[in-house]
């Protein structure tokens, strides 16, 4: 697993209507591509886990999946139509020590 120590942006903050990115999410992504190692993906299929540390356990547990599943498209030249499976996990975090965890495996 890869653990980024980031809070997970929620896809509520992403945009603004329907297909503007906001300014926070744009700073989220910059930060987040420049934080995520370099890696070689395997050939897709892929199964992705997720696991998403979070201080306030009433948010969705989906919330961060489309706007981090896009970075690390980004990142890592892959496309989400590729991934045909997925795991996600959410966990009570105190303030300030909010994370994420990923991994990508072939199916």
């Amino acid at each position: 697993m890869v653990r980024i120590d980031l809070k997970p942006i929620s896809v509520n903050t992403c945009w603004q209507g329907k297909r503007y990115k906001t300014k926070e999410y744009k700073q989220y992504e910059s930060v987040c591509l420049l934080m995520l190692p370099k890696m070689k993906l395997p050939e897709p299929p892929y199964k992705i886990s997720y696991v998403f540390g979070m201080s306030n356990i009433l948010s969705d547990f989906d919330n961060p999946v489309k706007p981090i599943t896009d970075i690390l498209q980004k990142k890592y030249g892959f496309n989400d139509k590729h991934i045909h499976e997925a795991h996600i996990k959410k966990v009570k975090v105190d303030k300030g020590k909010e994370y994420f965890e990923f991994e990508i495996k072939k199916i």
